[in-house]
């Protein structure tokens, strides 16, 4: 009798925050985000070291317009789906919005994410600001990947979805951004919608790996949403983004097919009926059933 092999992933080491720490300066972190089982097994099938529940499911999965509407019971809830597809990468749970805006509230929150959603991590958004709630973090134990730049819970903020350190104040900005937050214990930092020259800088400053979302390729890695790159997301495309496949449509092609064989009666067909042995189907035509008046 043979057995099912275990894919490379299932037999590779997991991928620890200390390690990811330690990619520095070496081989590329590569990352993307997944909010549920499937998603997850698929993104740790493939290769990926860190796997994000981020909360932009508020926008792909669960379709509101921006992410703020997402609560720490939802994160929870995805979080803990998607870690059982995970057995090598890094899974890390995000921290949404309001959720850590004092010190008390992001234990609690961090907590919850590990504790019930089973997160190895978790990350934040915000430089100086959240510095307090990032050492208290990792003075209890707990992994932070950390996120500055365009920061998608501080839209009211900017505006919108706009790129950010594009003066020559800005960029200095996020430079002391990106090593308050290294200094108050972030294993990595995760740079959004800055301009490249602003990202190598902060790549050079801290001592901690950078995982760019429209940085540039000067960083120590990589970090896309699994419904841009897959093609599921169709709202908008944001400048950052490759998509590799085109899933969406070839689902709704899928799904319209699906729905013609049913209509002409093409299926279910022989192959996808069961039928009864021969000797039961004279038996089975000899009932007698009542209509119902």
């Amino acid at each position: 009798m043979t057995t099912k092999k275990e894919s490379p992933q299932a037999q590779a080491k997991p991928v620890t925050a200390p390690d990811i720490r330690e990619r520095k300066n070496g081989e590329k972190i590569c990352c993307m985000t997944a909010y549920d089982y499937p998603s997850a097994l698929l993104a740790d099938r493939a290769g990926m070291d860190v796997i994000l529940v981020g909360d932009s499911l508020a926008m792909v999965v669960l379709g509101h317009r921006d992410t703020l509407s997402v609560t720490v019971d939802d994160m929870v809830h995805h979080t803990r789906a998607a870690s059982r597809g995970v057995t090598r990468a890094l899974l890390v749970g995000d921290m949404p919005f309001m959720s850590f805006c004092t010190v008390d509230r992001a234990l609690r929150t961090a907590h919850r994410l590990m504790g019930q959603g089973h997160a190895k991590a978790v990350k934040l958004e915000g430089g100086a600001a959240v510095a307090p709630q990032i050492k208290a973090l990792t003075d209890a134990g707990i992994p932070v990947m950390a996120h500055v730049g365009l920061t998608p819970q501080h839209i009211a903020k900017f505006g919108g979805f706009k790129a950010q350190g594009k003066s020559a104040d800005a960029a200095r900005a996020l430079i002391e951004d990106a090593q308050a937050v290294e200094e108050a214990g972030a294993f990595s930092v995760v740079l959004e919608a800055i301009p490249v020259e602003v990202s190598s800088l902060i790549t050079e400053a801290v001592s901690i790996p950078t995982i760019g979302i429209g940085a540039g390729n000067v960083t120590d890695g990589q970090v896309l949403v699994q419904h841009d790159v897959l093609g599921l997301f169709d709202r908008f495309t944001p400048k950052f983004v490759r998509r590799y496949a085109e899933l969406g449509q070839a689902s709704e092609q899928a799904m319209a097919k699906y729905v013609m064989d049913v209509r002409r009666g093409l299926f279910p067909a022989d192959k996808n009926t069961f039928f009864m042995p021969d000797d039961q189907v004279d038996q089975v035509r000899k009932i007698k059933v009542k209509k119902k008046k």
